[in-house]
């Protein structure tokens, strides 16, 4: 919900243990298993910074066994 002045719900860039990422409400805690990667605003602001630092979308554990063959 908005009100007159506000410019809408603020979001946070979240991250896991797999290095996938998602936004996230900054009024609501965090769920388990999600860290605050630092970005703060509007969801089109954290789904920009989002595109810029999640290019490989494998998960982590993916990704490291590939690497290891």
């Amino acid at each position: 919900m908005t009100y007159p002045g506000d410019n809408g719900p603020v979001y946070r860039v979240v991250v896991n243990s797999e290095e996938q990422y998602s936004l996230w409400p900054v009024r609501r805690e965090l769920p388990a298993g999600w860290r605050a990667e630092g970005t703060e605003g509007s969801r089109e602001e954290c789904l920009a910074r989002i595109g810029e630092v999640w290019q490989d979308l494998r998960p982590l554990s993916v990704r490291t066994a590939g690497a290891s063959r």
